[in-house]
């Protein structure tokens, strides 16, 4: 059967040859989210000596993108099988190209969390889209492992490219600055999409269903904020009141799709054993990595006193093995089999982190960019096949939809990881002991002490700053060495889910 279809996919996707530079566009899509999600960490001891928020508030900074991006991207996703992706993306893009204008000019902290709230909305109409574009672009699995691995690859690279050049922009500009640099990469995807992006939708897409879409949005956030103050303040009634209705609202999405003749999500896709392997191997895979990722930055600068753009070279091992890994990916996992390519990446990614809890302030740099190689090189592998495995699990007029479950998975995975490993992180942080006369503000995170350092008498500020990293650094070994069990025993779930998985669909 395969054999028969094959080549009449093949002529299909000959009939296309603008594809590739088609690609290119939808690659600057993931461009643009991937440097904005780096720079933010790189920024972060900046806004937090300029906007002053507490530690509760810088934790929102980080993760309300996440929370809001969330909660929306089965609705755009969906939204996007509807109307058209090619419309979606163009209209997101612009959109969150604007909307990164208010992020580079907020001036409290409010303001910032509601910008960065703004800019999960405008984020959640892009990664579907680009993903499901992809599936519609190249029919033919050899291609589109290929195309894939180029869009994977290219978020990586953004994730390099980010910090390098945040942090070139941080040390001759405004910390807003580094907000900006999505302008341009808006302006080029735009224009350029505009002539090159082919339009695809559900032919038959039945109703955008408005009350499927507030109960996602409401579950979703209402969840995960509940699981981010457990996590903070432990279980109390506040949590309970939050939690409970954001259950009921995500139970009643189920219920309301499965009764749907035509649902905003499908949810007989989760009967496909590859494709909620490949979305459980996401979530648990981001939330492992998350809260480490987001205060990386913060333990090169504020801890070892590098300066931001040597922050962000320093970062750039795990983005170079996540472009190689993500290119070589689709022919690992034809060679040797899908499960042993996902499986052997997270394990490796495991390994890693179980080493950065040895860091320390004076650990070199071999030892850490070792690590970080070693993460990048096993998360490309797993991310770009499992992202394969879905697209081709599904069937095309869906991709949108399945698309939006794989990001979901990815980032509901970042709004959970930096809730609970930030939270181990800042908790253990808060409970350092200064001497005499460390003010109240320098427990709330480690950008307030070294600030609260520079009005302090000489000898008391370099024993409080001392006593500071030293707490962070333990809170990161904890949450370092959460992440790692957390990887390893995804690595092993993978290998049972993903079993007889291929990436042609069948198995």
């Amino acid at each position: 059967m395969t054999s028969t279809l094959r080549p009449a996919r093949v002529a299909e996707a000959e009939e296309r040859p603008g594809r590739w530079l088609a690609l290119c566009v939808l690659v600057l899509a993931v461009l643009l989210v991937a440097v904005d999600a780096t720079v933010l960490g790189l920024a972060t001891p900046y806004i937090s000596e300029d906007l002053h928020p507490s530690g509760t508030q810088l934790l929102w900074i980080g993760d309300v993108y996440s929370f809001v991006i969330a909660g929306l991207l089965v609705s755009m996703g969906s939204l996007g099988d509807r109307i058209g992706r090619k419309r979606i993306l163009l209209g997101g893009a612009t959109a969150f190209g604007a909307v990164s204008v208010l992020n580079a000019y907020a001036a409290t902290p409010e303001l910032m969390i509601l910008a960065r709230a703004l800019l999960g909305v405008a984020g959640a109409t892009l990664m579907p889209a680009t993903l499901a574009l992809i599936r519609n672009l190249f029919p033919d699995p050899g291609e589109r492992s290929l195309a894939v691995g180029i869009w994977g690859a290219t978020a990586s690279a953004g994730t390099a490219v980010g910090p390098i050049t945040g942090g070139f922009l941080l040390e001759h500009f405004w910390w807003g600055s580094v907000f900006l640099i999505n302008l341009p990469v808006m302006a080029v995807l735009v224009l350029v999409g505009v002539r090159t992006l082919p339009e695809s939708r559900n032919p038959h897409p039945g109703p955008w269903d408005l009350p499927s879409v507030l109960l996602s949005l409401v579950g979703m956030i209402a969840v995960v904020y509940a699981v981010k103050e457990a996590a903070t303040h432990g279980l109390g009634w506040p949590v309970l009141a939050t939690a409970l209705p954001g259950a009921a609202a995500l139970y009643g999405f189920v219920r309301r799709q499965l009764a749907m003749p035509v649902p905003l999500l499908d949810m007989r896709l989760f009967r496909h054993r590859g494709f909620s392997g490949a979305v459980l191997a996401d979530l648990l895979t981001v939330l492992g990595m998350s809260g480490l990722v987001f205060f990386l930055s913060q333990y090169l600068q504020l801890v070892q006193g590098r300066r931001p753009f040597e922050a962000g070279l320093a970062e750039l091992p795990a983005a170079v093995g996540a472009v190689a890994a993500g290119l070589a990916a689709g022919r690992a996992a034809r060679r040797f089999s899908v499960r042993a390519v996902v499986s052997g990446g997270l394990a490796a990614v495991g390994l890693a982190l179980a080493a950065l809890t040895s860091l320390g302030a004076s650990t070199g740099y071999p030892m850490l960019g070792a690590a970080l190689l070693v993460v990048g090189v096993g998360a490309g592998f797993s991310f770009t096949v499992t992202a394969d495995v879905i697209l081709s699990s599904v069937p095309k007029d869906h991709a949108g939809a399945a698309s939006a479950v794989s990001e979901t998975a990815y980032e509901l995975g970042a709004a959970l990881g930096i809730a609970l490993l930030g939270s181990i992180v800042t908790g253990v942080y808060r409970g350092f002991t200064g001497p005499a006369g460390t003010p109240s503000e320098a427990h709330e995170s480690l950008g307030a002490a070294v600030e609260a350092s520079g009005s302090m008498p000489a000898r008391a500020a370099g024993p409080m700053l001392d006593a500071a990293r030293d707490s962070f650094v333990q809170g990161l070994h904890l949450a370092s060495g959460a992440g790692a069990a957390v990887l390893l025993a995804t690595a092993l779930a993978a290998w049972f889910l993903l079993k007889g998985q291929r990436l042609d669909g069948t198995g």
